[in-house]
């Protein structure tokens, strides 16, 4: 089967990652088919921030061209990076499969070098600049380091690392699932709590989307599917459909496995982090949609829709 992928190292090492999957599950070799996107044309386009900016496409910058391949048979699978997919896909496709969750946390990156202060927060500088394009993540650390000045950074994660180390910046804020998976896992210095800094929905998830009527596809595809992690992917996005939210917006959603089934943490925050919206909730895994829809309404009748409506206005 051809597996279509953008072509960073990140998304091609996803979608090696499925390609080995397939072959250790009698499905293989697959062909990787490396495909450019709308958002990867565009300045800094390897930054979900940046290649946002394009009004009424949002994320689908990062996914258009490949799924277009998919529809037209070009490509058997799409792999994507699950936060980074839109919550309505193309009708006639669908995820096929997940797989199992990297640790959806964020990350703290200092430079080469530098020492964790003890006093600091996650090792989040109190002044300086630290680098991050993610509003949600500036939202909600802007309470453990009020003082410090947060920046947009662009590039890969070998490019803002070597920015970071150029002293570019005082501290990153990355997703430590593409640290380990790019095998820069000891390059953390700290992890931010998800009670502290609640991950982007789909954070640490790697999805296969799929032509909804390929039988042969998605017959090799429910040998994968990490049917937790899919059921906390359910969760997520169903809180994201429920708001209304987007990559740009500041609104954070994990779901957890627990006592068998899943817990659900959600926020809402205001660009400036003064307001903020918690909402949680827990049910059975085989209740997952429900329990987001669930969690969304609650947000929006606390107020979230405001904070999120101030947000869009801003961005």
């Amino acid at each position: 089967m051809k597996i279509g992928t953008r072509g960073s190292r990140l998304a091609r090492w996803q979608a090696d990652a499925v390609a080995a999957a397939l072959a250790a599950v009698g499905h293989g070799p697959c062909e990787i088919v490396v495909i450019r996107t709308t958002g990867d044309e565009r300045p800094g386009g390897t930054d979900a921030a940046a290649a946002a900016t394009l009004e009424g496409e949002g994320k689908r910058v990062f996914v258009k061209e490949i799924e277009e391949a998919l529809l037209a048979g070009q490509v058997d699978l799409a792999v994507h990076s699950a936060k980074d997919m839109p919550v309505d896909l193309p009708d006639g496709l669908t995820i096929g499969a997940v797989l199992p969750r990297e640790d959806p946390r964020d990350a703290i990156v200092l430079p080469e070098g530098a020492e964790c202060l003890v006093a600091s927060a996650y090792c989040l500088p109190a002044t300086g600049r630290i680098g991050t394009s993610s509003l949600r993540r500036v939202a909600q650390l802007r309470a453990l380091a009020p003082n410090a000045r947060f920046d947009g950074v662009r590039g890969n994660v070998d490019t803002r690392l070597r920015r970071l180390d150029a002293r570019e910046y005082d501290a990153l804020v990355l997703a430590a699932a593409g640290l380990n998976r790019l095998g820069f896992g000891d390059r953390i210095s700290a992890l931010v709590p998800i009670e502290r800094c609640v991950p982007a929905p789909g954070q640490g998830i790697v999805a296969i989307e799929v032509r909804s009527d390929d039988e042969r596809a998605l017959r090799a595809l429910s040998a994968l599917d990490h049917r937790e992690t899919a059921a906390a992917l359910a969760a997520e996005r169903a809180i994201v459909e429920a708001v209304g939210g987007g990559c740009r917006l500041p609104l954070g959603a994990m779901a957890l496995p627990a006592d068998g089934g899943l817990e659900i943490h959600a926020v809402v925050v205001s660009p400036d982090g003064e307001r903020m919206v918690r909402r949680s909730d827990r049910g059975p895994t085989a209740d997952a949609k429900a329990i987001g829809r669930r969690v969304g309404s609650a947000l929006r009748a606390a107020g979230a829709d405001r904070i999120l409506d101030e947000a869009r206005a801003q961005g």
